[in-house]
């Protein structure tokens, strides 16, 4: 196998003789070797590398051989990996205590510092994942509306709740299919699929259902289909039609909250969603997330309403001093203009490259977000994505990971770049793709 050299240095780095062996283990305790399928290596074959270590813009793994990391834990490691204010305040707060099932202080504060960031949203409630927030502003939309059925679109991922796992589809009317063993028809049926950047077709699913639809449910820049952005005017004509339907617009910022920038896409694109769900970035690296909204709708929530959520570790005082730190570091003057400048060259940089060897590759960037595709045109939706190279992409993926730089394996995931990232890393990185496109040919 070959072996990988650190991009840094140029040195060589040892064959993957532990992770090989690490994986086989895991492969007998764990489903698929795994606790997440994209970490399987499915889409681009090949050994998963088994991680020792990471700091800062790097990766380690257990054969020693660092890389520089363009995943960044799939988007919360922003200001880098191990980050000493992080590690610091997750110390410091651990020694008083790793779980109370009872009120903090870090909790409000913590609140405070993203309230003061999303326009519009007055009262935030913590749980432990992406998914249970979605599941639970979905639930309180319901609640808020006296209504049943959803509009949401074909690539966007909302966590692995039931009613959410519809196949991706497209066209006047697609009613929610499953798509996963074990979901009921019964449980999607109230999950209507539309296009993304398709207004249209919103305004197909509303004049047939829009006295039943609760929310529209969006990621306002995808980052599951590749990295997606929103047609000019989608953001702003779906919430326009939430206002004359009724239903709540629900912005799912789990991905790009305080990613693409300070408060998220919503402060970025200047449109106020109803309810917006948040993880990642606001955990800083912890299992924290949050859905948030005004209080006259987030106070439907129990204790102070009806709609009933719980969670023993919701809140918890190491999640919320990380959240803290992080989101405090986020905050300094011209953070995410930097972050988007860098993104912004290595994206620059990948379709040079690419297009000196003859190679369509089209990307772009959002503050520390960015995606490029194995097509003429950057993706506008999921039948495009689809229609990309991605047979291209595993190769690139293979060769850049032997070269030391560690990318998504899946062509329908984001990148994403940390503060820790220098110019020169960027640099690096273009350097390795403009080796590894004329390697693939």
């Amino acid at each position: 196998m070959p072996t990988t050299a650190d991009v840094r240095t140029g040195s060589p780095n040892p064959p993957s003789v532990r992770s090989d062996a690490a994986f086989e283990r895991a492969a007998k305790v764990l489903v698929g070797g795994v606790n997440s399928p994209v970490r399987a290596f499915g889409s681009v074959g090949g050994t998963p590398r088994v991680v020792a270590s990471a700091r800062g813009a790097t990766i380690t793994d257990i054969d020693g051989r660092t890389y520089l990391d363009l995943v960044g834990s799939w988007g919360p490691a922003i200001v880098g990996h191990a980050h000493p204010a992080i590690v610091e305040a997750v110390r410091s707060a651990g020694e008083r205590g790793l779980t109370f099932g009872a009120p903090c202080e870090a909790e409000t504060e913590l609140a405070e510092l993203i309230l003061g960031a999303l326009p519009g949203a007055e009262r935030v409630r913590f749980v432990n994942s992406g998914t249970e927030a979605g599941m639970s502003a979905v639930r309180l939309a319901r609640a808020a509306t006296s209504r049943t059925k959803l509009i949401k679109f074909a690539g966007n991922y909302h966590g692995h709740t039931d009613a959410l796992l519809v196949a991706a589809g497209s066209g006047a009317e697609t009613l929610g299919v499953p798509d996963s063993a074990g979901v009921t028809p019964t449980a999607a049926a109230d999950t209507l699929t539309a296009r993304y950047n398709d207004l249209d077709d919103v305004d197909r699913l509303l004049r047939a259902h829009g006295a039943d639809i609760a929310a529209i449910l969006v990621e306002p820049v995808a980052g599951n289909m590749g990295f997606v952005q929103p047609a000019a005017g989608f953001l702003e004509g779906l919430r326009e039609r939430c206002d004359r339907a009724g239903c709540l617009l629900v912005f799912d910022e789990v991905m790009t909250g305080f990613r693409v920038a300070w408060g998220g896409a919503q402060t970025r694109f200047n449109i106020r969603p109803d309810l917006t769900c948040l993880g990642k970035v606001m955990g800083g690296g912890m299992p924290v997330a949050a859905y948030a909204g005004p209080a006259r709708i987030m106070e439907l929530v129990a204790p102070v309403g009806p709609v009933y959520q719980a969670g023993t570790l919701s809140g918890n005082p190491i999640g919320m001093a990380a959240g803290l730190a992080t989101l405090t570091l986020c905050k300094a003057p011209g953070f995410y203009d930097k972050l988007e400048m860098l993104a912004t060259r290595l994206v620059s940089g990948l379709v040079t490259a690419a297009r000196a060897c003859d190679i369509p590759v089209a990307g772009a960037a959002l503050g520390g977000m960015l995606g490029f595709a194995f097509s003429a045109e950057l993706p506008t939706n999921l039948d495009e994505a689809r229609s990309a190279d991605h047979e291209r992409f595993r190769a690139f993926f293979h060769a850049m990971l032997d070269a030391g730089v560690w990318l998504p394996p899946s062509p329908y995931e984001a990148l994403f770049l940390s503060s820790a990232h220098t110019a020169a890393d960027i640099e690096a990185i273009i350097a390795c793709a403009q080796r590894s496109f004329r390697q693939i040919g």
